[in-house]
């Protein structure tokens, strides 16, 4: 018998996961879904199948893939979870097996066994396959329109360790590029840099080691250059092995940014070093010439996770700000500078796609709103533009808090910003969810349209559009 969820923040109110799947066809919508909008909206994010084993970690939860159609104005809905080998070991077994983060903490029965792990981050549409992603394995397939479990892709077996959740997709060559860390061993500090082609080809993968292991969750691509992030929050076998944290913040260690040259190897990646931060999520970066810039969403110190002796961090370090760090390849120092650009919490920086790596002007993100938020999320969407810095910003009440906004262009030919906005909103008052388009050029106007729905969808991580087929 499947035993009760236990009383975790991440896993009530609006984390809580559904114990569901559905379809849902023609939503009740408030307001009118633009004509021009056809595609999917997929977004993934954790929904463990069973109460979690040992101490649970939000990072750690069964992936869930939540899929909204629109076409001519209508919006339709389907929830799968990707049917893992872990999800399906854990289903037959009707319990977790699995730690969230800790090896240690699993059960004997699937000790050393290896997975292709949870599928619960991210998942992105290209070269014709749609891949659920998180950064401990290789991706997992699914069928665009069933949802349907295809298994892990290796790029035809030629993929050695594992790919990140937050890979790039070059918008002028249609390469995607990603790296992998802990490739060799959990907890290891051995990282990958791999390049697919349009066509879905690997064309290169080169292995280095990092100064030191780490979580490294994203990273950065422009034109001309690949920048590896490696930030304080340490990952220790040592410590686990202990019983103790086996990632934690260590903030002597400093930041190590690796700059690499694309085209070039990685025995030539150059070193910057910082002050200690945190970044989960770049908004973008470009570079003009020799100097590189990157839009970050940046911590004094990681979230989610202690201090080495197992003790939280100060609560006043973990809200992020929109930063921006600047790496001049022409001098002859390694340091880099940082400029704060917004005085407010924000999380989850999104651009038009189409100009990712690439000098922008738009960004978008989630903030902190004028009214403290009580569904346990954040409570405001902003544009900002980049050229006079100011924002515009969609003021949700108070009972509702939102997921990532990603930008979805009106058409191809539209010039940068012209487009909308698109998330998933949860409201605490009702227990419900709702699909929320906004104008991206005027988010502070509100909703163009609400697509509601009976049940909610868990606080998740990302998400991705995939234009629609023409008929």
């Amino acid at each position: 018998m499947a035993k009760p969820f236990p009383n975790h923040p991440n896993l009530t109110d609006g984390y809580a996961p559904i114990q569901m799947e559905c379809d849902a066809n023609n939503l009740v919508v408030e307001g009118e879904v633009p004509k021009d909008l056809f595609g999917t909206f997929y977004r993934n994010g954790p929904n463990p199948q069973f109460a979690p084993r040992g101490a649970y970690h939000w990072f750690g939860g069964d992936g869930m893939i939540h899929a909204f159609h629109i076409e001519n104005g209508q919006v339709s809905y389907k929830n799968r979870w990707p049917r893992t080998q872990r999800w399906q070991k854990e289903r037959d077994a009707g319990e977790s097996l699995w730690g969230s983060l800790n090896p240690l903490e699993n059960d004997p029965s699937v000790a050393g066994l290896e997975t292709d792990g949870s599928a619960n981050t991210n998942i992105i549409w290209h070269a014709g396959k749609l891949l659920a992603l998180e950064e401990g394995h290789a991706p997992f397939e699914l069928d665009p329109v069933t949802l349907e479990s295809k298994g892990a892709w290796k790029f035809n077996d030629t993929l050695v360790g594992p790919m990140t959740a937050h890979p790039k997709v070059d918008p002028e060559t249609g390469e995607m590029i990603f790296f992998g860390y802990n490739v060799d061993g959990i907890l290891s500090n051995k990282m990958s840099y791999h390049v697919v082609d349009k066509a879905g080809k690997l064309v290169k993968s080169q292995f280095f080691d990092a100064p030191y292991a780490a979580m490294v969750h994203d990273f950065m691509v422009t034109r001309d250059y690949v920048l590896f992030p490696i930030q304080p929050l340490t990952a220790s076998l040592d410590r686990a092995m202990k019983g103790e944290p086996a990632f934690a913040w260590e903030p002597e260690k400093g930041n190590q940014i690796g700059v690499l040259k694309r085209g070039g190897n990685v025995e030539d990646i150059r070193w910057f070093q910082g002050d200690p931060s945190f970044v989960f999520h770049p908004m973008n970066a470009f570079n003009t010439g020799d100097v590189i810039t990157c839009d970050v969403s940046e911590y004094g110190q990681a979230p989610l996770f202690p201090n080495v002796d197992g003790s939280p961090g100060k609560k006043e370090n973990m809200v992020a700000k929109l930063t921006r760090w600047t790496f001049d390849l022409g001098s002859n120092s390694n340091d880099y500078k940082t400029d704060m650009r917004q005085d407010i919490g924000c999380e989850f920086g999104r651009l038009d796609e189409r100009h990712s790596g690439l000098d922008y002007r738009y960004g978008y993100m989630l903030c902190d709103g004028d009214a403290q938020s009580k569904a346990g999320g954040f409570n405001a969407i902003a544009k900002v533009d980049h050229k006079t810095n100011q924002r515009d910003t969609y003021q949700m009440p108070g009972t509702l808090a939102t997921s990532e906004a990603i930008f979805v262009a009106k058409s191809g030919s539209a010039e940068e910003g012209e487009g909308y906005l698109l998330s998933n909103v949860y409201d605490a008052q009702t227990d419900k969810s709702h699909l929320l388009i906004l104008d991206a050029q005027n988010p502070s106007a509100g909703p163009l349209a609400r697509a509601q729905l009976d049940h909610r969808v868990p606080f998740g991580f990302h998400g991705n559009w995939k234009a629609g087929d023409a008929h």
